[in-house]
């Protein structure tokens, strides 16, 4: 290979995009147990850890040390001790670290960690992100992590109203490829009763709001996440939303099928990640937010068809009954387009894909996918 080649292979490969945020499992560091009526101590948590953490089909694993974590300091003991065994035997995830407000005593703690361990973490989540300082919180930390690791991006956690009037100042710098959208924290500022079942509904407005304000800055946003807590956890062999349906049906409980209806709604408007805080949530979420291999298949046809007719960039065909266009086009390239954003792409389609690409101009590019690289 030339080194010329070499370049435009890295600039097709960097209009994909990275990877997205995707399902997000709450991970406790150290857990209290209610049978025991005690917090584990190191190893017992350590145990805990390497049993389920090491293979967690979540992309990305989030370790909060704000409101979720009670023993603070004993967590990031196990934090350090854990994390290069944790990156050494799953690359594949995504490891995150919830930081305390931005500097409180807690804060300043956290960064420690992360200084400590920053060849092993991927994200900094700020809580609270902007209700004490504004946008100069993630100007700091941006500052703090370009000199320890470059690589570390920061997810804001938008859970007041001050913070969604400055997302625009928030999404503005480079760290920020994600917002996360704290649904109870932003509801109780707010004085909004929100329900397990209604939520969305009843946030919308706001929502939107957030969603508008990422889209202009080539973003993406993190859904909101779920407190139901179903008795059954669907297999993971189930892909297809028909068999999803047949399953819920079948042998899912209403928590089950109310948070599926939730991611789905989530997917639908675009968004880039779901938290969840149950392992039996993983598989449920990802199905509602991956596309699946029919759905990729299709829009596969779909795309082969219009560069056939030589449609691509203007111009009608019509596939299984349907007219289609330029902007329906653009539709089918996002879905394969989201499929790779969540590891969910074959390298055939992933290779397709990057052709479609190379065939639009930029502006139709940046129109279809604002969050690869335009080279």
């Amino acid at each position: 290979m030339t080194h010329s080649s070499k370049i435009k292979c890295y600039s097709n490969s960097a209009m994909l995009g990275e990877s997205w945020p995707g399902i997000q499992l709450y991970y406790p560091p150290v857990k209290y147990s209610p049978a025991l009526g005690i917090y584990e101590d190191l190893t017992q948590a350590a145990a805990r850890m390497r049993k389920h953490a090491h293979n967690t089909q979540a992309h990305t694993l989030i370790f909060d040390l704000e409101d979720g974590c009670r023993q603070k300091e004993m967590s990031r003991d196990l934090l350090r001790q854990e994390l290069p065994l944790l990156r050494k035997v799953n690359q594949k995830v995504t490891i995150a670290i919830r930081a305390n407000s931005f500097r409180t005593d807690e804060y300043e703690q956290d960064m420690q960690l992360v200084k400590d361990m920053s060849e092993y973490i991927d994200v900094v989540m700020l809580a609270k992100a902007g209700e004490a300082y504004g946008a100069a919180e993630v100007r700091d930390l941006s500052n703090f992590l370009i000199e320890i690791n470059p690589n570390i991006t920061i997810q804001p956690i938008i859970e007041h109203p001050k913070s969604l009037k400055i997302a625009p100042e928030l999404l503005q710098y480079n760290t920020v490829k994600h917002v996360v959208f704290g649904i109870h924290d932003f509801s109780k500022a707010m004085g909004i009763h929100i329900t397990p079942e209604n939520w969305i509904e009843e946030l919308q407005f706001y929502m939107n709001h957030l969603m508008f304000d990422a889209r202009i800055a080539g973003k993406g946003v993190i859904g909101g996440v779920e407190t139901l807590i179903g008795s059954n956890i669907m297999p993971e062999k189930f892909l297809e939303p028909h068999d999803v349906r047949r399953w819920l049906d079948l042998h899912g409980d209403n928590e089950s099928r109310i948070v599926y209806k939730h991611a789905c709604q989530e997917a639908a408007m675009g968004l880039t990640g779901k938290q969840v805080i149950h392992p039996g949530h993983i598989h449920l979420c990802k199905t509602a937010y991956t596309p699946s291999p029919t759905e990729v298949n299709q829009k596969v046809r779909i795309l082969k068809a219009a560069i056939e007719a030589d449609a691509l960039h203007g111009g009608a065909i019509k596939f299984e009954g349907e007219m289609l266009d330029p902007p329906m086009f653009g539709k089918a390239l996002q879905t394969l387009l989201r499929a790779h954003a969540l590891q969910a792409i074959t390298p055939e389609d992933k290779n397709f894909a990057l052709h479609v690409l190379e065939l639009l101009p930029a502006q139709v590019i940046r129109q279809n996918w604002p969050y690869g690289a335009i080279l």
